[in-house]
């Protein structure tokens, strides 16, 4: 049985305290009736020996396991020799049982007690005037309540043991249980988007070729008109898949460098729209938390597709400015503009505000709009760093 109990622990300090005071007892006990002369000396040496090796047992207690029985021999066996010599030494055992239950096998164990027992038992009589069955019935008595006592310690152990795992097992399923549910939620709110958008448009699409398919040979004209808007039905899908994966995918940074990517960004969704544009840094850079560099990645992402699909600009200007204490955003266009206060959260700029609102709120920043009909847009996001760096 492999020890789980340490010299810190309560118990076993309890014990070993009471193992030095049961032995202090006794060779006070002996000196006090035999005085210094005869076989006193001897009792002391093999005092000091019992003691010396229990202090060496204690102070490496977390000795490799093959050598703990060699230690434990050895302080039985010296505690033999004081028996033998002097028998008031006998219920130095009491700790001793202790010991051999918490650090020695099942029928090992059973052993060493018998046999502390036995010769407990046997001191006993030694020095007794008379037969008496207490003297025999104590020493067993504290055996077995001792034995029983620590099989029914380390028994609740094992079983804390056994529930503690099963706690644990039951933190990772229920881990695992709220997990599948967000992505169960998570797929139930994109079926519903797929279905409300994609989905769709592809079945509008499916009927006007249908009806063209049907006026093929009697209407010609008319066909040609269906597969006109069907085309323009393709288009608009298209559009609708493109924002659909925007907003599905993750901000990447191209090797860390938030100015890089934003450039990069701004040029390739300008240009699919044949505008100007212009990207410029202003500051010294300095590194940026990942929360932030994609907050703004999705910010400009946000902003730069509604420049492209409803602005209807011809140039754009972005700017990244890093300050002491905050970094800045701006992106500015020359296209027709809006009310921001008359936008509505239903429509396409709505949510897109309200969400870039959202974000940056998580971060301790703020968003500011200034538009109007046929004026342009100018957007600034600030988000502050001094408490993040």
């Amino acid at each position: 049985m492999k020890s789980h109990l340490g010299p810190v622990t309560r118990l076993n300090a309890a014990m070993h305290a009471g193992f030095f005071l049961l032995l202090a007892a006794s060779v006070a006990r002996f000196v006090a009736g035999h005085g210094l002369s005869g076989a006193t000396p001897l009792i002391l040496v093999l005092t000091g020996a019992l003691a010396l090796v229990y202090v060496a047992g204690i102070l490496s207690w977390d000795m490799i396991d093959r050598w703990r029985p060699v230690w434990l021999t050895a302080v039985i066996a010296v505690w033999l020799a004081l028996v033998v010599a002097a028998p008031s030494f006998a219920w130095c055992a009491v700790p001793l049982f202790f010991v051999c239950l918490q650090m020695l096998r099942p029928r090992v164990m059973v052993a060493v007690v018998v046999l502390l027992t036995a010769a407990t038992i046997l001191a006993q009589l030694r020095i007794a005037s008379g037969f008496d069955p207490s003297l025999v019935l104590a020493p067993v008595a504290v055996a077995l309540m001792a034995t029983m006592t620590f099989l029914q310690l380390d028994s609740d152990r094992r079983k804390l043991g056994e529930a503690v795992k099963a706690l644990l097992g039951a933190r990772v399923d229920l881990a695992q249980s709220q997990r599948l549910a967000g992505m169960m939620k998570e797929r139930e709110r994109l079926a519903r988007e797929i279905h409300d958008s994609l989905a769709q448009g592809l079945s509008s699409m499916r009927m006007l070729l249908q009806a063209a398919e049907r006026s093929w040979d009697t209407d010609p004209e008319l066909a040609k008109a269906h597969v006109s808007r069907a085309v323009e039905a393709a288009g608009d899908n298209l559009a609708e898949a493109r924002r659909f994966v925007r907003g599905l995918g993750s901000p990447r940074l191209d090797a860390g460098d938030l100015a890089e990517t934003l450039k990069e960004l701004a040029e390739q969704i300008m240009f699919a729209a044949m505008h100007q544009v212009r990207f410029e840094t202003s500051g010294d850079p300095y590194p940026l938390p990942p929360a932030v560099e994609a907050a703004l990645l999705r910010v400009a992402q946000g902003a730069l597709a509604n420049v492209s699909e409803h602005a209807k600009a011809t140039k754009a200007a972005v700017t990244l400015t890093y300050l002491a204490d905050k970094v800045v955003l701006d992106i500015r266009d020359d296209g027709v503009g809006f009310d921001p206060a008359s936008t509505r959260a239903s429509g396409d700029r709505g949510n897109g505000m309200r969400m870039i609102g959202e974000r940056l709120a998580e971060l301790g920043g703020e968003m500011v709009v200034e538009s109007a009909p046929g004026e342009g847009t100018a957007l600034a996001v600030a988000v502050p760093t001094r408490e993040i760096r």
